[in-house]
C-alpha cells in the first residue's frame, strides 16, 4: 500500500467513527441557565448529536449498562442513531433504550438536554392514569370504583342542572374516552369567556350542565377532555391537593424532581396534556408500569389496576395500525395505548404512554425492554420505528 493509499484509508476510517467516538466519550448535552428560562420551542438546536451505547450512572435511581454487553445489537442500534442525527427520521430530540432494568443506550438531538423536561402532550393523560392507581393502592378508591358513576364522588355538584344521562359516565368510561360528553363550538367559546365559572368542581358542572345528553351512541371513543373528569376525583378523594398527592406520592418517591405540571384553568394539575419530563424520568414512568406498578421494590400502583389500564379495552385498529411497518391491532386502555408490533412470524405486544408527534414510552414485556422518544414536529412515527428497526436488535436469532 502506498503512502496516498493509506492515508485516505485513515482519513475515511476517522470520518465515518468518529461521530460515535466524540459523543460516547463527551457528556451528555445540559441546558444552560439562559436556556432553561426560554420555551421550548425557543431552545436552539444541538451542533451534533450526542449518543452514548453505555450511559452514565447519573446516580437518579436509573440503573446502566452497556448496549451490546447487557444486551441487543449494538450495530443495528447505532445505525439508527446516526440515521435520526442526519435527520433521516424528522425532529427527534432524544433516543432512549432500556433492558431488563438497565439503561443500555442514550441519544440527545436538536432541541434534547438530559437535564431539560421535554413537553409530554397527550403522554400526560397516562401518568394522570398512574395517579389514579395511586390513590386505588393508598385506599381512597377501590377497583370497583371504576365501575360507579362518576359524580358520585364529586358532592359539590348541583344534579339538579345536569343533562339527561350524566349518571352513566362511569371512571372506567371516563378513563377510556368514553364519557359520551358533547360540548359544541358556541359553548366551549362561552366557557372561555367565563374562565370564573371553571375554577374548582365549576368546570365538571358546566361540562355536565351544557353538554348534549348523554347517550349510549354519544358514549364512544372521542379524543378529548376526559382526563380532565378523572383528575377532579383525585382532588375530591385523596388529602389535600390533587397536585401535592402526585408530588409526593408518584414524583417524589421515584426521584423525579426536574419536571414541569402546569396548571388548568379549574386550578387542578392539567391532565390530558401539559406536563414536562426529562427523558431519564420518562424511564422511570416506564419502568414503573413494566414492573407491574412496583418501584425499587415497593407497591406504588396496584398490579391490577396497571394490566387494566394497558389492557386492550377500545379498538382502534382502522385509524392507527401500520400494517407495512407490522403495527397492528391498535387498542386503547386507560389513557395508554396498546398495539402488536411483528418481526417476521412473531408478534410482541406493547403497551405505550403517547403524546404530540412522538413523545413515547414503549414497553414490550417479553422483552423487557423500555424505549423512550421525544420530538417536535415532522418526525416518522416512533412505534413503527420501534417495530421495523429497535425490536429486530433485540430478538435473538
Amino acid at each position: 500500500m502506498n503512502y496516498k493509499t493509506g492515508l485516505l484509508l485513515l482519513m475515511l476510517l476517522i470520518l465515518t467513527n468518529s461521530s460515535f467516538a466524540q459523543q460516547s466519550d463527551s457528556l451528555a448535552p445540559e441546558t444552560t441557565a439562559t436556556e432553561a428560562k426560554l420555551s421550548f420551542r425557543d431552545i436552539p438546536y444541538l451542533k451534533e448529536a450526542f449518543i452514548d451505547a453505555a450511559p452514565t450512572d447519573r446516580k437518579d435511581g436509573i440503573l446502566v449498562g452497556e448496549l451490546g454487553i447487557d444486551g441487543g445489537n449494538k450495530e443495528m442500534i447505532l445505525k439508527l442513531a446516526q440515521e435520526i442525527a442526519d435527520n433521516k427520521h424528522g425532529n427527534f430530540d432524544s433516543f432512549l433504550i432500556a433492558h431488563k432494568g438497565k439503561l443500555l443506550f442514550e441519544s440527545y438531538y436538536l432541541r434534547g438536554r438530559i437535564n431539560l423536561p421535554h413537553p409530554q402532550a397527550s403522554a400526560t393523560k397516562a401518568y394522570t392514569a398512574l395517579a389514579l392507581g395511586r390513590a386505588i393502592q393508598l385506599g381512597f378508591l377501590s377497583m370497583a370504583d371504576l365501575d360507579k358513576p362518576l359524580v358520585s364522588f364529586l358532592k359539590d355538584l348541583d344534579p339538579t342542572k345536569f343533562v339527561e344521562g350524566v349518571e352513566k359516565i362511569t371512571l372506567h368510561q371516563a378513563l377510556t374516552m368514553r364519557s359520551g360528553i358533547r360540548i359544541s363550538e358556541e359553548q366551549r367559546e362561552e366557557f372561555e369567556k367565563n374562565p370564573a365559572l371553571l375554577k374548582g368542581q365549576g368546570q365538571i358542572q358546566a361540562y355536565l350542565e351544557h353538554s348534549a345528553p348523554i347517550t349510549a351512541e354519544s358514549q364512544s371513543f372521542k379524543y378529548q377532555f376526559d382526563p380532565i373528569l378523572v383528575m377532579q376525583i383525585i382532588d375530591d378523594v385523596v388529602p389535600g391537593s390533587a397536585k401535592d398527592f402526585i408530588k409526593n406520592e408518584l414524583l417524589d418517591k421515584m426521584g423525579i424532581t426536574t419536571y414541569d405540571w402546569g396548571t388548568d384553568v379549574s386550578s387542578l394539575p392539567r391532565s390530558g396534556s401539559g406536563s414536562s419530563m426529562t427523558s431519564r424520568d420518562m424511564v422511570k414512568w416506564g419502568t414503573l408500569v413494566i414492573n407491574k406498578g412496583k418501584w425499587k421494590g415497593k407497591q406504588l400502583v396496584p398490579a391490577a389496576f396497571i394490566a387494566k389500564a394497558t389492557s386492550k379495552i377500545v379498538n382502534q385498529s382502522e385509524e392507527y395500525d401500520d400494517t407495512a411497518s407490522g403495527v397492528s391491532g391498535t387498542a386503547y386502555g386507560y389513557f395508554w395505548w396498546q398495539a402488536d408490533l411483528s418481526v417476521g412470524d412473531k408478534s410482541y405486544f406493547t403497551k405505550a404512554a403517547r403524546g404530540g408527534s412522538g413523545q413515547t414510552i414503549i414497553l414490550i414485556e417479553d422483552l423487557d425492554l423500555v424505549v423512550v422518544t421525544t420530538t417536535h414536529r415532522r418526525v416518522d412515527d416512533p412505534v413503527s420505528v420501534t417495530a421495523t428497526r429497535i425490536l429486530p436488535a433485540f430478538i435473538k436469532k
